[in-house]
């Protein structure tokens, strides 16, 4: 029955941006964990008499979603008053932008498992402040006004998704664009980043927009898919039960995975909007925006490593008096998986890993840049031990002591056979805990291999004593009791013999 329906999804993003204070005042942004009601002022808990202020950093980094996004950025926005009466909205109202957002247009290519790009535009982008939030406790209602205030991007989509696997799959990508260029920590379970869906259904081949329901409350990209696939089949049910499908914001509810009527849904009327008095219009030159635009590298731009350089440019003050930003250029993360595949010779599959996190892909490229080594070593050795070691001690890649120049400096010493892998490997938790350089942890430990030929003959002569039968059947023919032999010699040295030598050395005798 689902092949007759095609389900339409249109995403509501709110998107909490990383700024220290929040949009309109000078409490801290971030309470997460805070008491109830500790971070707030008459400001921001809307007390009579009260002025907001912008924040300037709030508009830069919306700039900067709406120029990764391939929006428009509008040369002026205003505020709008966004006018319902919440027990979580203390002054009866949201500062929020309406008609003439910071953004209009631009659009995210989502990649799907089965190696599809899909193209999702976005209607609009603007800047608001996020309401309180409550909760029912011992039958009670219970308000905190610590997020009051705190500034948010509203970004929505077109609706162009048509699952909730896509829908899961947009959420994936954005989410890694927000972290990539640092507008947000879009952390879900937090709350930095919320997902609002409106789902309708309609014959398949169709072009009409039906009836839409609209699901709050997703705070994990899973419980998104699930949410936005039982509503669908919900609704397919209902019309093949001859029912309507009526207008209504849904609760999902991620303990039982379950959908319930919460009110019916409100319309644009219903919001009374207009212009907010107390704040001017955000007013960005066209030096500034093409300051913002002039960030993201396209392919090809740019010879990696990227340069670290500040930008030029004069008396940017994005709509407000503040001093001129510090930004780098960035290379977003499709294009640069795509250069790590084509310059690199990665697989897919290892390049969509080190492009995960812009830290780990810097991390990547410098030690490439630092390593003698192929990248494909390099990638080998993030792939199978560095990222098993950040795992270990729940730390991203900007956060180990290790370095590049580290990782880079043992990846040589393995691949020139001053030490083993074994001790390789070991070396990445030695350097982490102590913070010295791997060729001093060798020296004083005694790490490094035993090159030296008379060395080697000694012990390899005393395993072969030891183990007369075993002589006997290689001789015989049994050769692959050749690496049995490397073993044993690896174990009399404690892993210090060089294994290639010890190798050839043991053949030389064995054959004797």
């Amino acid at each position: 029955m689902m092949t007759q329906y095609e389900i339409v999804v249109g995403l509501e993003t709110h998107i909490q941006l990383n700024t220290e204070t929040k949009i309109f005042c000078s409490c801290k942004a971030d309470s997460w964990g805070a008491e109830p009601n500790t971070n707030i002022c008459p400001v921001c808990s809307g007390l009579p008499g009260v002025l907001p202020v912008l924040n300037a950093e709030a508009v830069q980094k919306a700039a900067l979603l709406a120029a990764a996004m391939h929006a428009e950025i509008n040369p002026v926005s205003y505020f709008d008053r966004k006018n319902y009466f919440y027990p979580d909205l203390p002054k009866g109202y949201q500062i929020t932008q309406f008609d003439e957002p910071i953004g209009k247009g631009g659009y995210l290519d989502i990649h799907m498992p089965d190696g599809s790009t899909r193209r999702v535009h976005i209607h609009k982008l603007h800047l608001e402040e996020d309401a309180g939030k409550t909760k029912i406790e011992a039958g009670r209602r219970l308000v905190d006004f610590n997020r009051c205030g705190v500034p948010l991007v509203e970004m929505v989509t077109e609706p162009e998704l048509h699952s909730g696997d896509e829908a899961a799959q947009y959420l994936t990508e954005l989410r890694q664009l927000l972290r990539w260029i640092g507008v947000s920590e879009a952390d879900m379970e937090r709350g930095h980043l919320r997902c609002d869906a409106n789902v309708s259904i309609r014959e398949a081949g169709s072009t009409v927009l039906n009836t839409k329901t609209e699901i709050k409350n997703m705070n994990s990209i899973e419980s998104v898919r699930q949410a936005i696939t039982l509503e669908a089949q919900r609704q397919i049910a209902a019309v093949e039960a001859g029912e309507r499908v009526e207008s209504y914001t849904l609760d999902w509810d991620a303990d039982t995975g379950t959908l319930r009527k919460m009110r019916s849904k409100e319309t644009e009327a219903d919001y009374r909007y207009f212009r907010e008095p107390d704040l001017l219009p955000v007013k960005l030159s066209e030096e500034e925006i093409k300051y913002i635009k002039s960030i993201f590298v396209e392919p090809g731009e740019v010879t990696p490593p990227q340069p670290s350089h500040d930008l030029e440019s004069k008396d940017i003050s994005f709509g407000v008096s503040i001093s001129k930003p510090t930004l780098t250029q960035i290379e977003l993360p499709y294009n640069r998986k795509m250069r790590f595949i084509a310059e690199y010779q990665l697989s897919a599959y290892d390049a969509d890993i080190l492009t995960s996190e812009r830290s780990l892909s810097d991390y990547f490229e410098e030690a490439v840049r630092l390593s003698s080594a192929a990248p494909k070593t390099v990638s080998n050795w993030m792939m199978n031990d560095l990222l098993r070691l950040m795992n270990d001690l729940g730390k991203s890649a900007s956060e180990l002591r290790l370095r590049p120049a580290e990782l880079a400096e043992i990846i040589d010493m393995v691949e020139s056979g001053k030490i083993s892998p074994a001790t390789g490997k070991a070396l990445l938790k030695k350097v982490e805990e102590s913070g010295q350089k791997p060729a001093e942890i060798v020296a004083a430990e005694g790490l490094g291999l035993i090159g030296d030929e008379d060395a080697l003959r000694s012990q390899i002569q005393a395993v072969l004593s030891e183990s007369p039968n075993e002589v006997a059947s290689f001789r015989a023919g049994k050769e692959s009791l050749l690496g049995w032999f490397v073993g044993q010699v690896m174990r009399r040295t404690g892993g210090k013999a060089d294994p290639k030598r010890t190798r050839e050395l043991l053949l030389e005798m064995l054959k004797k």
